[in-house]
């Protein structure tokens, strides 16, 4: 256990006591928004993302270890088993050089290597990769003619011999590992065309480049071409290096009668048995690297878009663009509550303008619209010139935003779609969750598959079971981040507080039901299922607004209600106070006036527990997506053809890549910001710079009208 201690601390630079304890809260079932928040003396203030990355380390360190058990066993087992060996498995750190060191005990299909120790040629092997006997080799060998077992000649004897030595050198772990090694710095990925036709991989039909630098972003774009049956693809290895490498280690004497042998031998065991492999093993090292990072930065883009600011407070029309089939009109009161539907046709082919204008105006009108909320997929832009005009002609000051409709399909034929809406059409479900979205992203894309949110790059060709655990622990913190209305929540949004599963967010929701609202976090433990466990990791992220106690709208603990009472007291106020404005102000004052580290030894509590009390009670109900950028509000459309080299403009960042950022500046397609024009100084990664969400001003610097393309810079 010390060795993994050491080797996460080392990976994620922080101390071993840090991961010591962590692991102990985890060992404990604490989950990983708990242990984030209410637990920071304890881990020393380890954010979210690197506990994340540390239960993820600590995984695979666990699985090596019980691997690492088996080995040892299965080995024990052939009797086979040496003190050396066993200090080698134990400190072996990576799977794959484990796996390289019991490759020679693990049980082979026949082989030309099998087949020549069941004639009795290991002996012969043995003589020859030794290089110890004097005598003639072709002397030694007529002794293992036995035409019985298929031995007819010395020849045929040596040949056998050879195979042996062939297969015990790529079995061998020390070997494979310098191979690797050589390979991860010298060796070239090169892809080819099978056909030469217009594709997506173009760029790939005559393509080289080191293994050791190239991005991420073309592995997967390389492993897409090829599985499409467009590329080729081959690891160029140092082959020559390889070889003289191989020759130094095993042959002793140039001048020795086993030269010609071992270096025949070398070669066979490079060319059949190392090479294939070890290509397999660095496709497989450099697609494993790549998926992580995308998986990273999807789930990075992920949380920006499920923290977007909700708007609130706010009457919205969504609007799901279409063509034939028409256009989906759904408008939600302020708390989310459908009002009204309709289907318009302002689009090809109906193009009846008018009528839909008249259909719009009548519910804006009705029901005192005051945002719209435009899907970005197809016939966006024909719709928002549409919404840009009929704005203009109506006397309420209202505005639109274009936002992502990503997932909105998958949503709308879903079970949970279903018993939401069970009585709307499929089709119109997809507005009402495009308003939903606008006026509180997190509540509503809770409800959709994370895959589906369309925030990354390649996520349909990574691994799917790892994108899915990443994603959906990126979606516990973000839920847990902002906190839950108790009263309102649906099941979607409950099932990612922390320490609550699905059965026990539908059993929140059916007692909230029969009993009416819950008026104090303790309720909860009346839930069926939610027992002490359960309570003390859901219930700092659990809100009750108008309850009977105003700490219950902030993330203070019910651990920590008695030092925040006493807290209050000390500076002459009570809880009751939080409610009242006046009172509230001057507690803020005071607040900041304090002496936090004497504070902390009077009440006997952490100084970063405190910290946290502090900064909930200065601000109870506080979303903390307030302080983040707030949507783009339009009233007008602008059109492709307005676009103009130099001419500056505001964008929202809708997707972060390894090469750039994709920026909505709202013409038909976003514009891209390439790495290499996102700042005047150098930078390695995009998330360094901007997040999904992001409000940014950007100068158009490309056009290429034929392939409606913007490029632009965020450079002073």
């Amino acid at each position: 256990m010390n060795t993994i201690f050491k080797k996460i601390a080392e990976e994620l630079h922080i101390r071993e006591s840090q991961v010591e304890a962590t692991i102990k809260l985890i060992d404990e079932g604490n989950t990983i928004p708990f242990i984030a928040r209410y637990r920071k003396e304890v881990t020393g203030n380890l954010s979210d993302e690197v506990l994340r990355d540390l239960e993820e380390r600590l995984t695979y360190l666990r699985n090596l270890e019980n691997r690492k058990e088996e080995i040892i066993r299965l080995i024990d087992e052939q009797g086979k088993l040496t003190e050396d060996l066993v200090v080698k498995i134990a400190s072996t750190m990576i799977l794959s050089e484990l796996e390289d060191i019991y490759r020679p005990f693990r049980p082979k299909k026949r082989t030309k290597a099998t087949i020549a120790k069941e004639k009795g040629l290991e002996p012969l092997a043995n003589t020859i990769y030794f290089q110890i006997e004097k005598r003639d080799l072709y002397e030694i060998a007529k002794n293992f003619i036995n035409e019985e077992k298929g031995v007819t000649s010395a020849e045929e004897a040596i040949a056998g011999a050879l195979d042996i030595i062939a297969e015990n050198i790529a079995d061998n772990a020390d070997y494979r590992k310098k191979i690797k090694s050589f390979c991860f710095r010298e060796a070239v990925i090169s892809s080819k065309a099978i056909k030469e036709v217009t594709s997506p991989y173009e760029m790939y039909y005559d393509f080289k480049e080191s293994i050791l630098k190239i991005p991420s972003h073309r592995i997967l774009a390389i492993n897409r071409g090829e599985k499409e049956k467009f590329l080729k693809v081959k690891i160029e290895k140092p082959d020559d290096k390889i070889l003289e490498y191989l020759k130094k280690q095993i042959i002793k004497d140039l001048k020795s009668q086993f030269y010609e042998p071992l270096n025949k031998a070398i070669e066979d065991s490079y060319k059949r048995l190392i090479e294939p492999s070890i290509e397999r093993e660095l496709r497989n090292d450099l697609t494993e690297r790549s998926e992580e990072k995308a998986i990273k930065v999807f789930g990075k883009n992920a949380k920006q878009l499920l923290l977007q600011p909700p708007i609130k407070d706010m009457t919205v029309m969504g609007f799901d663009p279409a063509y034939r089939t028409g256009c989906k009109i759904a408008v939600i009161d302020k708390t989310g509550k459908l009002l009204d539907t309709a289907t318009v046709y302002p689009t090809e082919p109906q193009n009846d303008v008018a009528g839909a204008k008249e259909t719009l105006k009548e519910m804006i009108h009705k029901y005192h619209v005051n945002m719209i909320a435009i899907g970005n997929g197809t016939a966006s832009r024909e719709s928002e010139t549409f919404v840009a005009d009929m704005i203009k002609e109506v006397e309420e000051k209202i505005y639109y935003a274009i936002v992502s409709e990503a997932g909105a399909s998958v949503y709308s034929a879903s079970k949970l779609a279903t018993e939401e809406y069970p009585d709307v059409n499929v089709s119109l479900r997809g507005a009402i969750s495009i308003a939903r979205r606008l006026q509180d992203p997190l509540s509503e894309l809770v409800k959709i598959d994370p895959k589906a949110i369309g925030v990354g790059q390649y996520q349909h060709d990574v691994n799917q079971k790892k994108l899915s655990e990443s994603l959906t622990g990126v979606v516990e913190d973000a839920v847990n981040t902002v906190g839950v209305d108790i009263n309102t929540a649906t099941p979607s949004l409950l099932s990612y507080v922390s320490g609550i599963n699905g059965t026990i967010a539908k059993n929140i929701v059916k007692y909230r039901d029969e009993n009416g609202e819950l008026k104090q976090r303790k309720d909860l433990l009346k839930v069926p299922k939610l027992g002490p466990a359960a309570f003390k990791q859901c219930a700092g992220f659990i809100r009750i607004f108008n309850g009977n106690n105003p700490l219950e709208v902030t993330a203070v603990h019910p651990e920590s209600y008695e030092v925040a009472e006493k807290l209050l007291t000390n500076l002459g106020y009570s809880v009751e106070n939080l409610t009242q404005k006046e009172k509230l102000q001057a507690l803020k004052h005071d607040l900041q006036k304090l002496d936090i580290h004497k504070m902390a030894e009077v009440l006997q509590v952490g100084v970063l527990t405190l910290k946290d009390i502090i900064e909930e009670i200065s601000k109870p109900g506080r979303d903390p997506r307030e302080n983040l950028p707030k949507p783009i509000l339009r009233s007008d459309v602008l059109k492709f053809e307005d676009l103009q080299e130099g001419m500056e403009l505001t964008g929202t960042v809708r997707n972060v890549i390894d090469f750039g950022a994709f920026v909505d500046i709202g013409v038909k397609h976003d514009g891209l910001v390439h790495i290499s024009e996102m700042a005047d100084r150098y930078i390695k990664n995009p998330s360094e710079i901007v997040s999904v969400g992001d409000i940014i001003k950007v100068k158009v610097i490309g056009i290429d009208k034929q392939k409606q393309k913007v490029s632009l810079s965020m450079k002073s």
